[in-house]
């Protein structure tokens, strides 16, 4: 059976449950900081392209561009 969901077909395999979804978000607030990052209308495009280009999520591409920076600027 596939359902819609904003927009999106999910087969009853990808679904996630309630407490399936509940346990990653504990784990995810116990072992995990969160930032807020704001960037100027549209680089947020350009950032998700670059991502994609490089094989990674945005979030892995944000972080190893600023865990090099800390790295040069440490160095």
């Amino acid at each position: 059976m596939i359902t819609q969901k904003a927009g999106v077909n999910m087969s009853e395999e990808t679904r996630v449950s309630k407490a399936q979804q509940k346990a990653v978000n504990k784990y995810v607030k116990s072992n995990y900081d969160r930032i807020n990052v704001t960037f100027p209308k549209g680089q947020k495009e350009i950032i998700m392209l670059a991502a994609t280009a490089a094989g990674e999520s945005v979030n892995s591409y944000i972080k190893k561009a600023v865990d090099q920076r800390m790295e040069r600027d440490n160095a």
